[in-house]
């Protein structure tokens, strides 16, 4: 029995016992002698075959301590007392669940309330869960679909809501797929927690875990909340204060020169927008060349808040006029992003050119924070930690430079090492590889003079060889560039702003890659989406910007079928079709395809709007435009998609019931296209010319139309015709149909045109 004697330290208390339980259930306690045997019942139940201890963490007034003393003494579970002296007790019940984390035995630990509010017959599936989906933390959700809260009655339930609704627009990152972040009623794998990181100070310990922790993997269990069975509740006025206080720290935690710098940004957005209309307005400027003007007037305004209030009393190795120097360069520079940026959304948007400003300059303020923070006004840093930094860079450089920290096994058909995270290939990650890469991907760590050395000739800035294919832009390594090692095994690597951009570096590097080796296996990755109707699959193809994301997200979520590419879909000789299940990029044409009952959060759905329009086809366009002129053009769009990503999510994002099949006999081909009504089938050639013809068009961006020679060619031989060949066989004994709409309803078709028995059984099934 443990009393109110404890170690200073409840980590060494701790290691004292051996880990012999599976589940460590802490149950902090005030004034509830009424609920402890009635919930000792009901836990002996239900935790029969689970090795459970029970940890009582008690701040009572009451007997409720003499109680469960009394318990120990014949109760078969294992239950322990940690009953907290007053001068303990100011931390809340937060405090009270972390001293119990901290003497907890078991792997798992569980928190709950005594009142019998939280079901104890939901811990088993809360356990079930952890272990099925591998997560770190599982919460018994009211809020979510399936909960039930009712019990509460209209005002605690209205109230708790709120509250939910409140926190998760607080941090809306970290929550987006969480219904009911104040929940306590929640598991966690013991192991996975940092003591040392939670500060509780009230009755909300679940949301300082979920911020602290953002690496932990989250999943939700629904439950009943049932009634209060003695006692009285512990939320009261007082409680909702250190809520809400407890929240603003957690929001504010680090971030409060962050905010400064924001308070500081919007007043020099007003200052700006005075100033640039004044240019256009009354001196008649072009609105681009006024933004610049009124960039200078900015800037000068906010170098002084920034220097007086935001950084004034941070130490720093510039001088004044190094930071105004630095700062003032820092904002012109961006103005090669705002200019193009302003320019798409004013001519090919239709924004007024005020807002267009506006939007320009909100989306630069993390990028100048950062900047400013880390470079501009950068702390001084003691001289011993100086040299003991520089001695750890030069000893470790070379060790860190080849960590592959991400490893993806592709159907086992080809494995990538990257240094990098690559999100389009998330489905194929595992923990590490069963061989040697195929594929590595890192930093570029070329020398400068070997850069210089390779961009002298000014006729011919890119230039790439058979083996060794090098790719660079004016900006050098701090813009796009990449050298391709094209050997037995692929070595890639890339400048560093790739890292912050993973969507153009798969799209616009590995990808390309990624479609030769195929080849070189044996397999096309075909410019196809695909679904599968019991095991049947069906290939829909396109041109780009075509309509083929709407297509499928229509039939996944109209007929009976399982998904397995939107984009590209992985093809062998002889007809099996494994899956390729990337993110899909939600344009705004696709925007009517999403369901309504998508979980994508509010500040999601309202992001989709802009970010779907940027990423759209006249986006797209204006992109290759620009990649015909002399500009960085790919540089440009690693920054564009830096500061606005595409939205992509996975397709049971946008389609709740989606299921994904990993591989399916190919059945149909089905060629999409807009145009007059008109269906026909397709002799063999022409459907292999128009599948080969389609993957060509999805790689139109630099740099693949100045490396596409060089990527495919393997040994000293051309691979297209071992595409071809591939893509030959594949299609063989395949109908192929060329389906045109001028609705673009092509996927009301696919029953008829694919001869599938996709009928109201089916539908049903769907709607289930």
């Amino acid at each position: 029995m443990i009393e109110n004697k404890l170690p200073q330290s409840f980590t060494q208390f701790a290691q004292g016992y051996e880990t012999s339980y599976e589940v460590s259930l802490v149950i902090p306690t005030r004034n509830e002698a009424g609920n402890i045997e009635p919930l000792l019942m009901r836990l002996h139940q239900v935790l029969k075959g689970i090795a459970t201890e029970v940890v009582f963490v008690d701040d009572s007034t009451d007997e409720t301590p003499d109680v469960i003393r009394k318990l120990q003494e014949w109760f078969p579970l294992e239950i322990r007392l940690i009953a907290r002296p007053p001068e303990r007790r100011r931390n809340g019940l937060g405090g009270a669940v972390v001293e119990g984390f901290q003497a907890a035995r078991g792997t798992w630990v569980a928190v709950m309330d005594a009142d019998l509010q939280h079901p104890p017959e939901t811990l088993p599936r809360l356990l079930h869960q952890a272990k099925k989906t591998g997560s770190d933390l599982v919460m018994g959700s009211r809020l979510a679909p399936g909960g039930d809260a009712h019990s509460l009655g209209f005002k605690r339930l209205f109230i708790s809501q709120t509250f939910a609704w409140v926190t998760r627009i607080a941090f809306p990152q970290r929550l987006r797929n969480v219904t009911d972040p104040l929940t306590g009623f929640f598991l966690t794998k013991k192991s996975a927690l940092r003591m040392n990181e939670l500060r509780p100070d009230g009755f909300k310990i679940l949301l300082e875990i979920l911020v602290s922790h953002p690496e932990l993997k989250v999943s939700e269990v629904p439950i009943h909340f049932g009634r209060r069975n003695a006692g009285e509740s512990k939320a009261s006025v007082r409680e909702t204060i250190k809520f809400f206080r407890g929240l603003l720290r957690l929001r504010l935690a680090g971030q409060a020169n962050f905010v400064r710098f924001l308070l500081v940004g919007a007043t020099g957005l007003g200052v700006n927008s005075l100033a640039l209309a004044a240019f256009t307005e009354l001196a008649g400027i072009h609105y681009v060349l006024s933004a610049a003007i009124a960039t200078q007037v900015s800037t000068l305004w906010n170098f002084g808040l920034t220097e007086r209030w935001v950084f004034g009393q941070r130490e720093t190795d510039r001088s004044f006029w190094q930071r105004l120097v630095s700062f003032l360069t820092m904002n012109n520079l961006m103005l090669l992003l705002r200019g193009p940026m302003i320019a798409l959304l004013v001519s090919q948007l239709g924004v007024n050119y005020l807002i267009a400003n506006l939007v320009s300059l909100f989306t630069m303020t993390i990028l100048r924070y950062l900047l400013a923070d880390k470079w501009i006004w950068s702390k001084t840093k003691p001289m011993e930690k100086r040299k003991t930094e520089m001695n750890l860079l030069k000893r470790s450089a070379s060790t860190r430079a080849e960590q592959f920290g991400y490893n993806y096994s592709i159907h086992n058909i080809l494995k990538v090492a990257s240094m990098y995270e690559l999100p389009e290939l998330e489905y194929f990650r595992v923990p590490a590889l069963s061989g040697d890469p195929d594929i590595r991907l890192r930093l570029e760590r070329r020398r400068k003079n070997d850069r210089r050395r390779s961009e002298r000739d000014e006729d011919q800035p890119r230039r790439s060889t058979t083996d060794d294919i090098h790719y660079g832009e004016s900006l050098g390594r701090y813009g796009f560039e990449i050298t391709i090692s094209n050997k037995d095994r692929v070595d890639v690597a890339v400048s560093p702003i790739l890292k912050y951009s993973p969507h153009v570096l798969y799209t616009n590097v590995v990808e390309p890659i990624l479609r030769w080796s195929f080849v070189r296996k044996g397999y096309v990755l075909m410019h196809a989406a695909c679904v599968s109707f019991d095991g049947q699959a069906v290939l829909v193809t396109a041109r780009t910007d075509t309509g083929k994301t709407s297509t499928i997200l229509r039939t996944v979520d109209n007929y009976a079928c399982s998904f397995l590419s939107d984009d590209m879909t992985i093809v062998g000789r002889d007809g099996t079709v494994l899956s390729y299940p990337k993110p899909l990029t939600i344009s705004n044409h696709t925007l009517s395809a999403v369901n309504a009952n998508s979980s994508l959060t509010l500040w999601e759905r309202i992001a989709l709007q802009f970010q779907s329009r940027l990423h759209s086809k006249s986006g797209r366009k204006v992109g290759l435009n620009l990649s015909k002129s002399k500009l960085p053009a790919a540089t440009m769009n690693a920054i564009v998609q830096m500061l606005v990503p595409p939205p992509k999510y996975m397709v049971h994002r946008l389609i709740p019931k989606a299921t994904y099949a990993n591989y399916a006999k190919l059945s149909r081909a089905v060629i999409i296209e807009r145009g007059d009504e008109y269906v026909e089938s397709l002799h063999h050639e022409q459907a292999v010319e128009t599948f080969v013809n389609n993957a060509e068009d999805a790689y139109g961006f630099p740099p693949y139309p100045i490396l596409a020679d060089s990527l495919s060619r393997w040994n000293g031989e051309d691979l297209h015709p071992q595409e071809q060949a591939i893509v030959n066989e594949a299609l063989a004994q395949i109908p192929t149909v060329r389906l045109r709409d001028p609705k673009f309803n092509w996927w009301q078709k696919l029953p008829v045109v694919t001869n599938l028995s996709i009928g109201s059984q089916q539908l049903a099934a769907a709607d289930d």
